[in-house]
């Protein structure tokens, strides 16, 4: 784990202009800085960056946060992985939280291996555009392949010269150890003496989703009847097979702007769509997909669609694990290339217009290409024709999410006519298919000790704001007063409420605060600000903005963005109403006089004030609502008129409190 004290360095340094100014283009508009958003295709900009705050906000697509979360959203890295990121953009040294010797051990062999095949890449490429071999047969066979220089070095191609151990012996005096080398893959040793192990092949580097290389696909130029066409990199401690897809670093931005994903087999097939401009490919390596691999497809979206050669080979390989695709959740389409092409050689054949024409007119849903396949050789067979049936249902079984719903439903009718059978015998079977898995599932799982775990904690909200009265429950709906009195807390809570005590702990000290807060999240910022003020901190809203619990986050992000700048002009007007009110009337619907503006006002002290009596209003409420209730569930007269007077008391301290926060309500 990355210390604390190195996070703060980090978040010290960061400049969120710099940052995000150098994926796209930002232009200064007043306070703020806007531009295009580089999370939807948009004309007009909408991205606006608040320097001030460290934050950013789209409000076209809705998208927002800050620094670290902006470089986890359009570079696809974990939290880990931006911090890293930004650490080595402004030179920061990372340490390590204690971890056990063994953890630091594989920690250190890690790092290792990634600085050997970060040497090992420059040697290979070095080799490919330099050495008088490397020209002659490397870069020759791949000229002849059709790629361009410039889509070479992108790649970050290479070649590893046919003499026995030139990258060992470089490798070796550059003080890389032969356990090291051995690992990697890089080198083999035999009697005794270490040699190049992809000698006289081309080289294609696998990067990790940061750009690191984890490892090589060595590829044999020509033929040969003896040696395999790749030798891939052994599993290691930072190449794992079953969770790479190749290309995904060069393809991540492509396949977020699409949003779709195109998976072909090999790494030519990747470099020769990418040349082409079809960027948004990845490549499965000719292996079955793994859940490790559909889920990182996941990341950048759920649209899948598959390119595979259409000889028998491709069709079984197009077919292989995706069912596992349909429980993700993701949407599948193949596409077989014809004339026993395949995409690389397709792509060059037609062009990259034709090649995309030829995509979009021949995607196929997956079930539904399954069963034509499956049909072709059931002939009249009954038995084959029950395989297939049952086999089928399994299929859509998996297809089980509450919001995929409607796609299992059309799935079971349009199989149903292809399979001419009855719809009412296939839904029956896919409910089987679905019972028998979630009795499975049930069996591995016991139930919790606790009941309450059952709990729907939204449900319970629900339950708990279930209000008679309409109007009441408008007002309260989106929590606009917790979030409002949160909102001052994190941008003036330090600053004075009187002579003796600042504006935290005028709020902290109403107890009603934290008796009716009802959003949870907002709950426990409040918690967490307040512990920080008893250790005697003084909180900032960059304490939350970059905190390591992603709900904080959001929730305070979402809060601290406007899509207004006050301006000098309303200043004078401002003084008289504060646009907590005016916002919070306007939404309801509730007559108030004073003329509305549009900008953020700062007048948050009375925003503390008329945000407490709205707290205690909903106190109130819930009050009238018990004793209304026990009014309500007693029969007895003697008990009816002990009941009366509290709840006529509550009642004139609820018009009371309406008066003071000027609410006038109507009827809905």
């Amino acid at each position: 784990m990355i210390s604390q004290q190195t996070i703060q360095q980090i978040l010290s340094r960061i400049d969120i202009i710099e940052i995000v100014g150098g994926f796209i283009k930002l232009k200064k508009r007043g306070a703020n800085y806007l531009g295009l958003c580089p999370f939807h295709g948009e004309k007009s900009p909408s991205f606006t960056v608040s320097p001030a705050k460290e934050i950013y906000k789209c409000f076209g697509c809705g998208r927002s946060g800050n620094t670290i979360s902006f470089i986890m959203e359009h570079e696809k890295y974990s939290y880990v992985e931006a911090l890293r990121w930004l650490a080595a953009k402004y030179n920061v040294e990372i340490e390590e939280t204690a971890v056990s010797p063994e953890v630091k051990q594989q920690q250190l062999v890690a790092d290792s291996l990634f600085i050997l095949n970060g040497f090992a890449r420059q040697y290979f490429t070095k080799n490919l555009f330099e050495s008088e071999e490397g020209q002659a047969i490397g870069l020759s066979y791949l000229k002849e392949r059709g790629f361009r220089e410039e889509i070479m070095e992108r790649f970050q191609l290479g070649y590893c010269l046919q003499t026995r151990d030139a990258f060992a012996q470089t490798a070796l005096a550059a003080q890389y150890s032969v356990e090291n080398l051995q690992k990697s893959g890089l080198v083999v040793v035999r009697d005794g003496k270490p040699m190049d192990n992809y000698r006289g092949r081309i080289i294609f580097p696998v990067h990790n989703q940061s750009g690191k290389v984890i490892g090589f696909g060595a590829r044999i130029i020509g033929k040969s009847d003896r040696a395999p066409k790749y030798i891939n990199t052994p599993e290691n401690e930072v190449y794992i097979k079953s969770k790479i897809l190749y290309g995904t670093y060069f393809a991540r931005q492509a396949i977020d702007k699409f949003d779709e994903c195109l998976l072909v087999e090999g790494y030519t097939d990747v470099i020769s769509l990418h040349q082409a401009g079809i960027e948004n490919v990845v490549a499965s390596g000719g292996t079955s997909l793994t859940m490790d691999q559909l889920r990182l497809i996941k990341k950048y979206t759920k649209n899948l669609t598959i390119i595979y050669d259409g000889d028998a080979a491709g069709v079984k390989a197009a077919l292989r694990g995706l069912d596992m695709a349909l429980e993700e959740g993701l949407n599948v389409k193949l596409v077989l290339i014809p004339d026993k092409e395949d995409p690389d050689s397709y792509v060059n054949k037609v062009g990259a217009t034709a090649f995309r024409e030829f995509i979009d007119k021949n995607k196929k849903d997956f079930i539904i290409f399954q069963l034509e396949v499956q049909m072709k050789d059931v002939g009249n067979d009954a038995n084959k024709k029950a395989s297939v049936v049952n086999q089928v249902a399994e299929t859509i079984a998996k297809i089980n999410r509450l919001e995929d719903f409607t796609k299992q439903q059309d799935y079971i009718k349009k199989c149903a006519e292809l399979l001419r059978i009855e719809e009412g015998g296939l839904v029956n079977l896919v409910n089987k298919f679905i019972r028998e898995k979630v009795a499975k599932e049930e069996s591995k799982h016991q139930p919790p000790a606790d009941p309450s775990q059952f709990y729907d904690e939204n449900a319970m909200h629900g339950e708990a704001a279930g209000y008679t009265d309409e109007s009441f429950n408008l007002i309260f709906k989106d929590e606009l007063q917790e979030k409002a009195l949160l909102k001052i807390l994190l941008e003036h809570g330090m600053e004075p409420w009187d002579h003796q005590q600042k504006i935290a702990d005028y709020i902290f000290n109403e107890s009603i605060v934290e008796e009716m807060l009802e959003n949870q999240i907002i709950s426990k910022v409040m918690q967490l600000y307040r512990e920080m003020m008893s250790n005697n901190q003084e909180p900032t809203d960059k304490d939350f903005i970059f905190s390591q619990d992603n709900e904080v986050s959001t929730l305070v992000v979402s809060l601290l963005n406007s899509p207004y700048e006050l301006s000098d002009h309303w200043t004078a007007e401002a003084q008289a109403f504060s646009s907590l009110e005016q916002g919070f009337r306007k939404y309801m619907n509730i007559e108030y006089v004073h003329k509305p503006l549009m900008k953020e006002v700062k007048t948050f002290k009375d925003d503390v004030l008329s945000t407490l009596q709205f707290l205690k209003l909903k106190k109130i409420k819930h009050l009238m609502e018990q004793n209304l209730g026990d009014l309500e569930a007693n029969n007895s007269y003697e008990k009816f008129l002990e009941l009366l007077p509290p709840h006529l008391h509550i009642k004139e301290m609820e018009v009371e409190l309406a008066k003071r926060t000027g609410i006038v309500f109507k009827k809905l």
